[in-house]
């Protein structure tokens, strides 16, 4: 299953033989750079994609605050505890 798999030789191409030139009379080759494709954006894209932005960073702010509050209101509430647990170790000690 996982053993490569060669063509037979019948298939493979034949390699083109040509003659040797000297390499002085040899131009150098051209080579062009791969064309990019060009992206044109309509302004109606535009608009899309401002607004499309614009809803993910405010999505993203939403969930890092909503995060942050969640952080902020466990604070809180161990503080608490661990003032009302002082609190009542210290009532216990007392008596």
């Amino acid at each position: 299953m996982f053993t490569p798999k060669y063509p037979t030789p019948d298939s493979a191409p034949a390699p083109v033989q040509t003659a040797p030139v000297p390499a002085d009379s040899i131009p150098a080759p051209i080579v062009q750079a791969p064309a990019r494709p060009v992206v044109q954006l309509t302004p109606g894209a535009l608009v899309t994609a401002a607004a499309g932005g614009t809803a993910v960073v405010l999505v993203v702010g939403a969930v890092l605050v909503s995060m942050l509050l969640a952080v902020a209101v466990t604070g809180v509430s161990v503080a608490l505890v661990a003032v009302v647990l002082r609190l009542l170790l210290k009532d216990l000690h007392n008596r």
